[in-house]
């Protein structure tokens, strides 16, 4: 169906079987994020025209019109922004929105909507308070288990929804609260054929919207970091094996940092296989490494207070690039160079080499060629 699709075919509904428990990997994780990860906006209407018909209460009519950018007119007590749950795109994302509410809405109260582990990147910003929303990957129902509590929740009065193409109302498809008060930054299609970032597109969305010019990402830690000056190395891949290049880049990367003296700090990541293979990395490579296992909000602090950060597309990017630390991004796996352009960390000092051919040689070379210019 994805193939389908993206070459232009009309789909005309999804196969009763895929809205069925057990293929909920299969419906998100290769059909809607398929979608999505092209930004293409024609893709945007197949994946409405497929998805609400299985999402109760969805409307592909109000999809397409609370789709299209529209100035806030009213002066709310409240604005809720949705987290979109990923944490990278909370940075690059989710918080230009934040800055923008807090400027144009000097007295209201701004809450983030979502996970705890994402408002831990801004909670040390007194302007933002949270409201705890669980989302719970899986089955379509699972995904659609928390549409009473942001009914109940975005029902406050006085109050606006921001939505930034979040995964809890299944990007913009869900309806939480009254059409009036609802505005969605519909990430996937806004820029259209444009090469240009999510921040940046957010950024012009939220001109649009609020009123506000140059909203920027932002992050606001808690904890302050033990460490300083070090460079924090991710190799987390989200789940994604075709972001990683093959061995023996990952030892080699870490023996090519470790030339430049300073200390290394590498993020574990969610554990398991990812922390193994960073482990078995670092010892082939025989660079001393410290390994921080923790909240990814720590790693966060690391990071900010870093001399320089290293890794594959991931939300470690999007952190270094907010904090204005120098940084290198190693980025492959992308299914659409669209894509590649909109997730791009950016940043005066921002080396971003992109890999069109997992080529390990070249790819450290390129990697050697700019740590000159960032340390």
């Amino acid at each position: 169906m994805l193939e389908r699709a993206i070459h232009g075919e009309t789909l005309a509904e999804l196969p009763p079987a895929l809205a069925e428990d057990a293929s909920g990997q299969a419906l998100f994780g290769i059909l809607a994020e398929g979608l999505a990860d092209r930004f293409e906006p024609a893709l945007c209407e197949v994946y409405a025209d497929l998805f609400a018909p299985v999402i109760p209460g969805a409307d592909p009519g109000r999809y397409r019109r609370v789709r299209r950018p529209r100035a806030i007119a009213t002066e709310p007590r409240t604005v809720f922004v949705l987290s979109r749950v990923t944490l990278g795109a909370d940075v690059a994302v989710t918080s230009v929105l934040l800055d923008a509410a807090k400027r144009r809405f000097p007295r209201a109260h701004v809450v983030l909507v979502g996970p705890a582990k994402n408002y831990e990147l801004f909670a040390a910003d007194p302007r933002v308070a949270h409201a705890a929303v669980a989302y719970r990957r899986g089955s379509l129902g699972e995904r659609l288990a928390v549409r009473q509590e942001l009914e109940e929740l975005l029902a406050a009065p006085d109050a606006i929804t921001v939505d930034s193409d979040s995964r809890l109302t299944q990007l913009g498809l869900l309806p939480v609260c009254p059409e009036e008060r609802y505005h969605l930054f519909e990430s996937r299609a806004y820029g259209g054929d444009t090469d240009c970032a999510l921040p940046q597109l957010a950024a012009a969305w939220a001109e649009e919207t609020f009123g506000i010019t140059g909203a920027k990402p932002y992050i606001a830690l808690a904890n302050a970091p033990a460490h300083h000056g070090v460079i924090a190395v991710s190799l987390g891949v989200g789940e994604n094996p075709a972001k990683r290049l093959p061995d023996p880049f990952e030892e080699r990367l870490l023996a090519l940092l470790a030339e430049s003296g300073l200390e290394i700090f590498i993020d574990k990541g969610a554990g398991g296989e990812e922390a193994e293979r960073v482990l078995r990395a670092a010892e082939r490579s025989s660079a001393k490494a410290t390994f921080w296992e923790g909240s990814f909000a720590g790693f966060a602090a690391i990071i900010a207070a870093s001399r320089l950060y290293v890794g594959y597309d991931s939300a470690g990017q999007h952190v270094a690039a907010a904090a204005g630390v120098p940084l290198v991004s190693i980025f492959a796996g992308f299914p659409a160079l669209r894509m590649f352009h909109r997730w791009r960390p950016g940043g005066e000092r921002a080396a971003v080499i992109r890999v069109d051919q997992p080529d390990v040689a070249s790819t450290l070379a390129r990697v050697r060629e700019a740590l000159p210019t960032l340390l």
